[in-house]
C-alpha cells in the first residue's frame, strides 16, 4: 500500500522534483543563476509561454492540440503594431486584436468539429497561413514607431513583480477557477475523457470544443500583445517555436495528450521547468542547436512518461 502511495505521488508530483533538481544543477553550474535578477528574468520570459500554455491546456483537455498558437501570437503583435501606427488608441487596439485572435481559434474549432478534420492538420494549416499573412502585411519587415507608452507595461512592476508575471498569474488563477470549480470546467474534462458519453448526457460537445479553441486563440493574442510590449516592434517571425514550448510544458505538467486528465495548477511547474531549462542553458553558454535538441528530448520524454504513467495507474486500479 505504501509503495502504491509513493508511486502515485511520484506520478502526480514528480515534476516538482525535476524543477528542484534543475534549479540545484544550474546553481552549481553557474554562480549567477540564483540571483534575483536571473529569477525575475526567468519569470518575465515564461510569462508569455505561460499564458499560451493555459490556452493549450483547455484544448488538450478536450483531446485536441493547437499548433497555431505561436503564429497567432506573432500575427497579433503585428496587427496591434499596425493599428497603433495608424493612430488607433491602445485600449481599442487590444480589444480588436483579442477579438481577431479569438476568431482565429474559432476557425480551427469550426474545421475540426464540422468537417471532422484532425486538429493536428487544421492547426498546422492555420499556423502556416497566419505566419505567411504576418510576412505579407509587413513585407517581412518589423513594424515600429508606434506609441512608446505601450512598452511601459512589459517594463513596469507592481512592487517587485513585473506586470507580465502578474498578468500570467491572473490567467492561471482564472483558468484554475473555471476548470476546477465550475460545471463548465467539468465539461472540458468530460469531452476529453469520453466524448460520446458527454454528448449523451446533454453536453454540447461542439460548443465546448469551439470554446476551447477560442480561449486558446484569445490567450495567444494576449501573449502576442505582451510580446509586442516587450520588444516594442511587431516582428513577423515573432512567436516561432512557442507552440512546442507550450505543448512540452503542458505535457510535462501531466495533462494527458488523449484528453480528460490534468490540472492547470501543475502547468505552472511545467512552464517554470521550460524557463529554467532555457535560461540555464543560455547561462552555461550552450548553443541554440543543442538547446533545440534538448527541448525535443524533453518533449519526447514527457509524452513517453505520460503514456507510461497512464498504464501504471490502470494497473494500480485493477489490483
Amino acid at each position: 500500500m505504501k509503495k502504491n502511495n509513493a508511486v502515485s505521488w511520484l506520478m502526480n508530483y514528480g515534476i516538482i522534483l525535476i524543477l528542484v533538481m534543475l534549479v540545484i544543477g544550474f546553481s552549481f553550474a553557474t554562480a549567477n543563476f540564483m540571483k534575483f535578477s536571473t529569477i525575475f528574468t526567468i519569470l518575465k520570459q515564461v510569462s508569455i509561454i505561460g499564458i499560451i500554455s493555459v490556452g493549450m491546456t483547455y484544448v488538450m483537455l478536450t483531446s485536441g492540440i493547437d499548433l497555431s498558437v505561436g503564429s497567432i501570437a506573432g500575427v497579433s503583435a503585428v496587427t496591434a503594431a499596425i493599428l497603433m501606427l495608424h493612430g488607433v488608441p491602445i485600449l481599442p487596439t487590444c480589444i480588436i486584436v483579442l477579438l481577431i485572435a479569438s476568431i482565429y481559434g474559432m476557425i480551427s474549432g469550426f474545421f475540426i468539429t464540422y468537417f471532422n478534420i484532425p486538429a493536428l492538420i487544421v492547426t498546422l494549416g492555420v499556423m502556416t497561413s497566419l505566419r505567411g499573412l504576418a510576412f505579407i502585411v509587413t513585407n517581412g519587415m518589423p513594424v515600429f514607431g508606434f506609441n512608446d507608452s505601450f512598452g511601459n507595461f512589459a517594463n513596469s512592476t507592481l512592487g517587485l513583480i513585473p506586470y507580465p508575471v502578474l498578468l500570467a498569474a491572473i490567467v492561471f488563477i482564472a483558468a484554475y477557477v473555471s476548470l476546477e470549480k465550475t460545471a463548465l470546467g467539468r465539461y472540458f474534462y468530460g469531452v476529453g475523457g469520453n466524448e460520446e458519453a458527454s454528448r449523451l448526457s446533454g453536453v454540447n460537445v461542439v460548443r465546448i470544443k469551439y470554446f476551447a479553441y477560442a480561449i486558446s486563440g484569445f490567450l495567444s493574442g494576449l501573449a502576442g500583445l505582451v510580446l509586442l510590449s516587450r520588444t516594442n516592434s511587431g516582428q513577423p517571425a515573432a512567436g516561432m517555436g512557442y507552440e512546442m514550448d507550450a505543448i512540452t510544458a503542458v505535457v510535462l505538467a501531466g495533462v494527458n495528450i488523449m484528453g480528460g486528465e490534468g490540472r492547470v495548477g501543475m502547468v505552472v511547474i511545467g512552464v517554470l521547468i521550460m524557463g529554467v531549462l532555457g535560461t540555464g542553458m543560455i547561462m552555461c553558454n550552450i548553443n541554440d542547436y543543442v538547446q533545440q535538441f534538448v527541448k525535443g528530448l524533453v518533449l519526447i520524454s514527457a509524452v513517453a512518461f505520460s503514456a507510461y504513467s497512464k498504464r501504471v495507474r490502470a494497473r494500480m486500479i485493477n489490483k
